[in-house]
Order: structure tokens, then C-alpha cells, then sequence
């Protein structure tokens, strides 16, 4: 009798003990699911901050205001695909990237489309950027990059994708003085400096870093207010010819 005692209540205990354990884990998993729950709808974890970096040309308030129909939705289900439609309208944009952070804030860092030159064509400017991509135009010069005159070609033209590859060798100071820039071809590059009658001809595209050392020597040595022809398209014998 005394062993059967025993038996039942050490059956007793194992069954207490896994009845425990099975509350246990009950417990944890619907613990787990209440904070998974609290997480996706709480109005607590609800988005109520939009803000955006990285913008100088690109209005910042403009970009909260197209996706400001986000606000008020737990972080969680946030729509970034619809947030990706509203700003691909905003054609300075080159890219972007989204940060949420807890509990209420979404932030945007922009990165802009950074212009190469105004194209000069039928008396219209047009900011671009070393892809093409038109960020503005004005009948009137909007400054800061030289101006790019194609000869009536576009910005798809062999002549541009030269003019591009020029600019982007050049060091900031002596992207500086550029004024304008032309090309009728890929192998025809002249730059025309700002202040005196200086032009250079540049040639190709080809050696342009090589090409913008010896020009910013030369420019080093020669008499800013000395109007005259710069020749770096051979670099090796490079020359200034006063006019």
C-alpha cells in the first residue's frame, strides 16, 4: 500500500509539473503575442513625426506633405511602397532612404541630384544633372554651373556624355572658373573661362584629369586678365597663345 502511495504521488507531481510547464509556455506565447499585437496596432507606436535631411534644392516641407497620409499609422504598416510613388514625383531626387524610429517618428534622408551644367537651347536654360535629368528651367541664366552649348544636339548625344566626363575631372577651383562649355562632337571640348577672353581647347574627353593638371599650371603662370587660347588636348605640349 505504502509503495502505491508513493507511486501516485510521484505521478501526482509529474503530472502537476507538465501541467505547469504547458502553462508556462501558454503564457509566454500569448505574452509574446500581446507585445507583437501592441507593436503592429497601438495607437502608442503610431506615426505622428515626419522629418526629412539632406534637402537644399528640394523643399522639405513639400515632401512631408506628400507622404503626410501616412501619419497616424502604426509604424509597422507603414506603406513605404506608396511613400516610394509619392516621392519619385520629385524629379531632384536621386535617392533616398527611410528610417523609423520609435515610437512615432519616420525620418527621410534625401540624397539630390546634383546639376553639371545649364543646356543652352533655343534661349532656354536647363539645370541638369550629369545623367540628363532636367531639375529646372528658366529663360533667363540660374548660375552656379557653367552653361553647356551642344550645338543643337540633346542630352543623349555623344557630345554631352563628353562635356559630362570633362566637368566631373575637374577640381572644384577650377570648375569654378569655367563659364561655359561647347562641343559639337565627343572630340571637340572648349571651355571658356570666366572674366578675360580666355578659351581652352580641350579636345576629348579622354585624359581629362591629366588634362585639367596642366590646365590649372598653366592658368598658375598666365596673367588672368591676359586674353589668349589655352591648348591642353595633347597634355604633353600643352600651350598658351595670346590673342
Amino acid at each position: 500500500m505504502k509503495n502505491a502511495a508513493r507511486e501516485s504521488r510521484r505521478f501526482t507531481r509529474r503530472t502537476r509539473t507538465r501541467r505547469t510547464a504547458r502553462l508556462v509556455i501558454l503564457g509566454v506565447v500569448a505574452a509574446l503575442i500581446a507585445v507583437m499585437f501592441l507593436a503592429v496596432f497601438s495607437p502608442l507606436l503610431a506615426l505622428r513625426t515626419i522629418t526629412v535631411d539632406g534637402t537644399s534644392r528640394v523643399s522639405a516641407a513639400e515632401l512631408r506633405a506628400a507622404v503626410a497620409d501616412q501619419l497616424g499609422t502604426p509604424l509597422a504598416l507603414v506603406d513605404f511602397g506608396k511613400i516610394t510613388t509619392e516621392l519619385s514625383a520629385f524629379p531632384l531626387i536621386r535617392s533616398y532612404v527611410t528610417e523609423t524610429v520609435p515610437p512615432d517618428t519616420l525620418v527621410i534622408h534625401v540624397v539630390e541630384r546634383q546639376p553639371v551644367g545649364e543646356l543652352l537651347a533655343a534661349g532656354i536654360y536647363t539645370l541638369v544633372d550629369p545623367a540628363g535629368v532636367v531639375l529646372q528651367s528658366s529663360v533667363d541664366r540660374i548660375g552656379g554651373v557653367p552653361v553647356i552649348d551642344l550645338g543643337g544636339n540633346g542630352s543623349t548625344s555623344p557630345a554631352f556624355e563628353s562635356v559630362v566626363q570633362v566637368l566631373l575631372a575637374m577640381p572644384p577651383r577650377l570648375l569654378g572658373q569655367i563659364d561655359s562649355i561647347t562641343a559639337k562632337t565627343q572630340d571637340d571640348v572648349v571651355l571658356v573661362l570666366s572674366g578675360a577672353h580666355q578659351r581652352v581647347e580641350w579636345g576629348s574627353a579622354e585624359n581629362s584629369a591629366r588634362k585639367a593638371d596642366v590646365l590649372s599650371r598653366l592658368i598658375a603662370i598666365t596673367d588672368p586678365a591676359k586674353a589668349g587660347e589655352f591648348d591642353v588636348s595633347a597634355p604633353g605640349n600643352a600651350i598658351f597663345t595670346p590673342s
